[in-house]
């Protein structure tokens, strides 16, 4: 069994618009090991759910998917009919989405969607499906779950039903978990919960995780390594303590100056804030992303693309011409 659970190189997500070609995911490359957790962090509209649609094959009908690698547990799943991603879908790879009650469906119970899920899958009988819900209900922290197997999701929480989402993704037991978002709709206390349930998950299952997400806290919390994207690109990638302690792109910086700090950021400071627009993505595209919003940037920014380089060797990748020196001279965007 391979430790590398997912391997991707150069994804690009298109979709056509009126007035042009959306470039909504360009040249995305990316790795996730057993046991690791992969956070892919940015603000709204930067792509993230996209990568993560794209992987599964589960893109909206007029978007198009081009990759030259997508490995999933050293075998390559690029190519394969839609029969054979249902059967990995679920099976091999799970997702939890970001609104369980949209992702369940409201017309069935509980039991019936998640014995569905095991008779697709493992082929077992009804009874048999319906104690193993029945214990992963209860593995994920569900009290008198089975009552809660005859319930539909409207008559559970909001935290109720994530767990229950995340009991689905976990019935097959699934090399990888893609998390999008999993925690945007709960209140903090049952965001820690969660959170902690999907780290306590995964160390038992030995999975590979992909959580996306824009909450920088939350990234602090669960992250073994960090992508951060911005305009449809990774603009920096290296472990959790490299992108906190030491971020290199003046995106990141930027970042990472909008987060308050206990025990530093005095109470009614002015928080960071990184001026300017995202670029419209429509169209072609030369140059980087973040040059219009970036205090270093100069002519030869805007002139030709730039690819992630770590020039120190220290997996801590970055997209930017200027040097590591010159980024920490010149401070934060």
């Amino acid at each position: 069994m391979s430790d590398r659970v997912l391997h991707v190189e150069n994804l690009t997500v298109d979709i056509p618009l009126a007035t042009g070609i959306l470039h909504a995911v360009d040249g995305v490359s990316l790795h996730v090991d057993r046991g690791e957790t992969l956070c892919i962090v940015g603000e709204s509209g930067c792509g993230k759910s996209l990568t993560s649609l794209a992987l599964m094959d589960l893109l909206p009908t007029k978007a198009t998917r081009k990759i030259e690698k997508l490995e999933l547990g050293g075998e390559s799943i690029l190519g394969y009919s839609e029969r054979e991603m249902s059967d990995v879908r679920g099976n091999k790879m799970g997702m939890i989405f970001q609104e369980p009650m949209t992702s369940l469906n409201p017309a069935f119970t509980i039991g019936n969607q998640m014995i569905e899920t095991l008779r697709r899958h493992r082929n077992l009988s009804n009874d048999a499906a319906s104690e193993l819900a029945k214990r992963m209900l209860e593995k994920v922290g569900i009290t008198a779950a089975g009552q809660r197997l005859g319930q539909y999701p409207h008559q559970l929480s909001g935290g109720l039903r994530q767990r229950v989402m995340i009991a689905m993704t976990l019935l097959c037991e699934p090399e990888l978990i893609i998390a999008d978002e999993p925690t945007t709709a709960l209140d903090v206390t049952i965001q820690a919960q969660i959170l902690l349930l999907l780290k306590e998950l995964q160390s038992e299952f030995d999975m590979g995780l992909v959580l996306i997400t824009h909450d920088l806290g939350v990234v602090a919390r669960i992250a073994t390594r960090v992508a951060v994207m911005y305009a449809g690109q990774i603009v920096e990638e290296g472990t959790a303590k490299q992108i906190f302690e030491n971020p290199l792109h003046p995106y990141t910086r930027g970042l990472m100056r909008c987060i308050p700090v206990p025990g530093k950021t005095k109470r009614g400071t002015p928080l960071g804030s990184i001026p300017g627009m995202v670029p419209s993505l429509i169209g072609d595209f030369t140059g980087c992303r973040f040059a219009d919003r970036c205090e270093l940037a100069g002519d030869v920014c805007r002139q030709s693309d730039v690819p992630l380089r770590d020039p120190n060797g220290k997996l801590q990748a970055y997209r930017c011409i200027h040097s590591i020196e010159m980024l920490a001279k010149g401070g934060v965007a």
